[in-house]
């Protein structure tokens, strides 16, 4: 039986969880022994006597908050996992938990009993597997304001990573599309695993050529090449001991690759021309746009260097996949517009940020910003108005160009009706490039339609129109 403690000043919540936990059973038996306490310094006595597994302690008490008494709970009750619970979405207490050391950080009032279920098992199981590997997690204490703006459960579930992230200094690989803000939430990582201020040094591997972007990272000496007047220390360098930050990485030659590859198994470098081993001190925190797993398919990226920079890796949702999200970001977003263009268009009708929310945004947050920054510039007073804002692309099937799709599987019904002879049913693969022909064919070779039908990214269209050899004859 696993003992569970619940932490928390509302009586009639506390007396509903200890009945609902005491109820569960498993293999006939009680699986739960559950023990309570309305106050912080009772929830600490009790940690210290019945050792429970999980506490699910709330973060707002009458003596003390649960952040405060988090990591003096953690010693008292050694491995137990702890769930903090809140009423308020804030996400920098959210961050702050994380690198506290919670297993997980949810809402009030929940959604449903279940679904706290299923939390509580997880973190028991992760208990278990912990013991099971005896390792050690060491967690770090510092904590500063993100640019993090969103409540969707995507960004919710990213916001835990970073505060788990944060607490090591690994190398991390952070994925997304374009304007998705990756070069942010590096930031946010940076802020967060430092308890004093420290060099955060970004470049853009896509935006220099070879030949000066080897030197832009690892410096050169006085006479290196012609031009190279003086010495001149590169971004590992001057990122010292605080993190460099390398954007685009998917768009590095293969040579760089090569001495990058080197730099991050060795950690140190000479500059261009010299001879002088430095060391590598900074954390690497990487970015792309590309999926590198398929570009070291194609031969284009490098295998091992891949592996070392995934130690983490993270998964930036793009914004159609958080709408809700939207309206937070836009209210954010006119802040920083107003302040730099120097207006005050603060009102938003709920019209307009309807409309704001159906829009594709293809370019995710950056877009979202430069339509904003236009619409402001424009407002002729207060109001963000939705005449300057693009208009709504027509569904396909306003357009009357979509294929007809069978309602079960949302295939044309060319590829979902029975065939006759089971000999001429095409391969998966055929059937993929007939169902881009067929879409580029209706939308008169428009990619960014073709995308839009087909649910899929621009840079993965690119790719299958390479891969099957479809002639385009049109270039939009």
């Amino acid at each position: 039986m696993e003992t569970l403690l619940i932490v928390d000043d509302d009586l009639s919540l506390l007396e509903s969880l200890k009945m609902h936990f005491e109820d569960i059973e498993h293999d006939g038996a009680p699986r739960y022994q559950v023990v309570t306490a309305t106050r912080a310094s009772e929830g600490l006595r009790l940690a210290e006597e019945a050792q429970p597994g999980v506490v699910i302690l709330d973060m707002k008490l009458p003596d003390r908050t649960g952040l405060d008494i988090i990591e003096e709970m953690k010693g008292l009750c050694g491995d137990a996992r702890i769930i903090l619970v809140t009423a308020f979405h804030d996400m920098e207490t959210t961050i702050r938990a994380m690198k506290a050391g919670a297993f997980d950080y949810i809402h009030k009032p929940f959604p449903d009993l279940a679904a706290l279920d299923i939390v509580v098992s997880r973190a028991l199981e992760y208990r278990q597997l912990s013991r099971r590997a005896a390792t050690v997690n060491v967690e770090s204490a510092a904590a500063r304001l993100g640019d993090i703006v969103g409540t969707s459960p995507l960004m919710q579930q990213l916001v835990k990573e970073i505060g788990k992230v944060a607490g090591s200094h690994a190398t991390v690989l952070i994925h997304g599309e374009s304007g998705t803000g990756k070069e942010l939430i590096a930031r946010v990582i940076h802020n967060y695993s430092y308890d004093e201020v420290k060099p955060f040094i970004g470049i853009n591997c896509s935006a220099i050529v070879d030949t000066l972007l080897e030197s832009e990272l690892f410096g050169h000496e006085k006479g290196a090449f012609t031009g190279a007047n003086a010495v001149k220390p590169g971004k590992f360098e001057l990122a010292e001991d605080g993190t460099i930050f390398l954007d685009e990485i998917g768009d590095m030659s293969l040579m760089l690759q090569a001495k990058l590859l080197r730099v991050l198994q060795e950690r140190e470098f000479e500059r261009v021309g010299g001879v002088k081993r430095i060391k590598l001190r900074a954390r690497v925190i990487a970015a792309t746009h590309r999926h590198l797993a398929d570009e070291v398919a194609a031969g284009r990226f490098r295998e091992d260097l891949y592996q070392r920079l995934k130690v983490i890796t993270l998964q930036l949702p793009p914004l159609r996949e958080r709408r809700e999200d939207i309206p937070p970001l836009v209210h954010h977003l006119l802040e920083r517009i107003n302040e730099k263009v120097h207006k005050r268009v603060t009102r938003v009708p709920p019209e307009v940020l309807e409309h704001l929310t159906r829009l594709p945004w293809r370019g995710n947050v950056r877009e979202l910003e430069n339509v904003l920054t236009r619409a402001v510039v424009l407002a002729p007073g207060e109001v963000l108005l939705a005449e300057n804002l693009p208009a709504l692309e027509p569904t396909p099937s306003e357009h009357g160009h979509a294929p007809h799709t069978s309602a079960a599987n949302g295939l044309p019904n060319f590829l979902a009706s029975p065939i006759a002879d089971p000999n001429l049913i095409p391969t998966l693969e055929e059937a993929e490039r007939m169902l881009i022909e067929l879409t580029l064919n209706v939308t008169k070779g428009h990619k960014g339609k073709t995308c839009q039908i087909l649910g899929i990214s621009r840079p993965t269209l690119e790719r299958k129109l390479q891969k099957y050899g479809v002639r385009q004859d049109h270039q939009p």
